[in-house]
C-alpha cells in the first residue's frame, strides 16, 4: 500500500479506524522509527537528568552554585549546536543515500557516545563526547519522520507520526525510571556518581541499528525520485524555490519557539526544583553527603516521570484536536497554552505537592507542539526534499535556540542574580519565546486532508 495513497474522510458511520489501513510490514517501519525516536529521546533526557551532578562532580567541591550553572548551560548549548549540525548533515544524508541507512547511522553515533560519557574525566571531554552525542540525536527526528511518512497511507499519517513521537515521552520516562534507580543505590551507598551509570544506560540501545540494517527498506517514494535522477537532498534548491524556502523559514520558526521552551527552559525546571525544593526540603529533613545527592537524584527522576507522562498526552491531544481543527489552530492553541502553564509553573512551584499536578501539565502543554512538529513538518516538503527541509526546520534552529540555555544562565546568574530564586524570573521571561511561534503561523499553509506534496 503506498504512502502517497489518498483517502477521503469517511462521511458519518463508524469512527475511523487508522491502524486498520496499515499491513504488517507498515507497522513494522512505525514500530522501528518509534523505537528508534524513543531511544533518542532517553539519550537526550540521561543528559538533562544528570547534568547538573556530572558538572558539579567534573569541576569539583569548590565550584559555586552559580559556577555549576553556568557550566550546565554552556553543555546544554554545546549538545544543541552538535544536535543542529547532525541534524543537518544527516536530514541530507536522509535524501541522498535513503532514510534506513541514514537511520542505522545516527543510532550508532548517540548510543556510543552516550557511553562514552561515563568515561569523562573534566568538562572539556564531557563536552566533546555531549558534542558528538548530539549528531546522532539531531538526526534520527528527520529520517524517522520522513520514512514512516512516505510508507504508510495519507488518511493514517498524522495518527501514525504521532505515535512515532509520542514515544518521545516513554523514551524520557524509561531515562526518569533509570535515574530512579540509581538514585535509590546511591542513595544507599551500593554505588557513587550515579550520574556515570546513566550515560552508560544510554548506550544500551545500540544492537538497534543491526536490526534497521537487516529488515528496513527504503520506501518506494524515495525509491522512484532518485530513480527519476531528482536532485536529492539539496539545500540550493530548498532555499531558491519559493514555495519551498516559505516553508523552510516558517517550519524553523515554528520549532524554534518549542526547542527554546522545551530546552531552554522547561528542563531546567529540574535544577530550580533541585535548588528551590528538592535539597532545600531534604536538608530540612537532616540529610547531607550521599544520602542527600541520592534522594535529589531520585525526585529529580520523578519530576522527569511526571512531566513526560504529561506530555505523552500532550502528543495525543495534538493528534486529536489537528485532525479535527487543522495544523494552524491547534499549534496557536498549543504555542499559548504552552506559554501560559511555563510561566505558572516556574512562578508558582515551590512544594513537593506542587510538583505532582504542575509538572505534567506544563510537560503536556510544551511537549504537544512536538506532536505538531512531527506531523507538520514532513507534509511541507517533496519527497527529494523531504528529510533535508524537516532537519532545516527541526534542527537549523537550534543553532539560534542553543542560545536559550545560555540565555537562562544569563538571566538566573546576572540579570536577576539580586532576586531570590532568580530561576523563577529567568524562566517566566523567557516563556514569551512561545509568542516567536504564534507570530509565524499566518505564514503558514495549512496541510490538513492534503496528500504529500511531489
Amino acid at each position: 500500500m503506498p504512502g502517497n495513497q489518498s483517502f477521503p474522510a469517511p462521511a458519518g458511520g463508524p469512527k475511523y479506524a487508522w491502524y486498520r489501513d496499515l499491513n504488517r510490514y507498515q507497522w513494522f517501519v512505525v514500530a522501528v522509527a518509534s523505537v528508534g525516536w524513543m531511544f533518542d529521546t532517553m539519550a537526550q533526557q540521561l543528559f538533562n537528568l544528570a547534568r547538573v551532578a556530572a558538572i558539579r562532580d567534573l569541576m569539583g567541591g569548590h565550584a559555586s552554585p552559580g559556577a555549576v550553572a553556568d557550566q550546565a548551560g554552556y553543555a546544554t548549548s554545546i549538545f544543541m549546536i552538535g544536535w543542529a549540525l547532525g541534524g543537518v548533515i544527516f536530514g541530507v544524508l536522509g535524501d541522498r543515500l535513503g532514510r534506513a541507512k541514514t537511520m542505522m547511522m545516527t543510532i550508532l553515533t548517540y548510543t556510543i557516545f552516550t557511553g562514552l560519557s561515563m568515561f569523562a574525566v573534566g568538562v572539556w571531554d564531557f563536552n566533546a563526547y555531549r558534542f558528538l552525542c548530539g549528531l546522532g540525536v539531531g538526526g534520527q527526528f528527520a529520517v524517522g519522520v520522513a520514512l514512516v511518512a512516505e510508507v504508510v497511507p495519507d488518511r493514517a499519517r498524522p495518527h501514525a507520526l504521532g505515535m512515532v513521537q509520542a514515544c518521545s515521552a516513554l523514551g524520557n520516562m524509561v531515562a526518569a525510571l533509570t535515574g530512579i534507580f540509581l538514585g535509590q543505590l546511591e542513595q544507599s551507598g551500593a554505588i557513587a556518581g550515579a550520574w556515570r551509570f546513566e550515560f552508560l544506560a544510554g548506550a544500551i540501545p545500540a544492537p538497534l541499528a543491526l536490526l534497521v540494517f537487516k529488515k528496513l527498506k527504503e520506501p518506494e517514494q524515495w525509491l522512484k525520485a532518485r530513480a527519476a535522477k531528482k536532485k536529492m537532498g539539496s539545500f540550493g534548491e530548498l532555499l531558491s524555490d519559493p514555495r519551498w524556502r516559505r516553508n523552510a523559514f516558517v517550519g524553523l520558526t515554528l520549532a524554534f519557539a518549542g526547542v527554546v521552551g522545551l530546552w531552554g527552559i522547561g528542563f531546567f525546571s529540574y535544577d530550580l526544583l533541585r535548588s528551590a525544593v528538592f535539597e532545600k526540603t531534604f536538608r530540612a529533613e537532616g540529610l547531607s553527603g550521599a544520602a542527600l545527592a541520592g534522594k535529589t537524584t531520585t525526585w529529580i527522576g520523578i519530576t522527569s516521570l511526571l512531566q513526560n507522562f504529561g506530555a505523552f498526552f500532550g502528543v495525543h491531544a495534538f493528534t486529536w484536536l489537528t485532525h479535527r481543527v487543522g495544523r494552524k489552530t491547534a499549534f496557536a492553541v498549543s504555542f499559548l497554552a504552552a506559554l501560559g502553564m511555563t510561566a505558572y509553573t516556574f512562578w508558582s512551584i515551590k512544594s513537593l505537592s506542587d510538583v505532582f499536578w504542575m509538572i505534567p501539565l506544563m510537560g503536556f502543554t510544551q511537549l504537544s507542539l512536538f506532536g505538531g512538529y512531527a506531523i507538520y513538518l514532513p507534509e511541507l516538503f517533496p519527497t527529494r526534499l523531504r528529510s533535508t527541509g524537516t532537519s532545516f526546520c527541526y534542527n537549523v534552529g537550534r543553532f539560534v535556540a542553543a542560545a536559550g540555555p545560555f540565555t537562562l544562565g544569563v538571566f538566573t546568574s546576572r540579570v536577576f542574580a539580586g532576586y531570590p530564586e532568580p530561576m523563577r524570573y529567568a524562566g517566566v521571561t523567557m516563556s514569551l519565546v512561545f509568542l516567536v511561534g504564534l507570530a509565524a503561523l499566518p505564514f503558514a499553509p495549512e496541510t490538513k486532508g492534503r496528500p504529500l506534496p511531489e
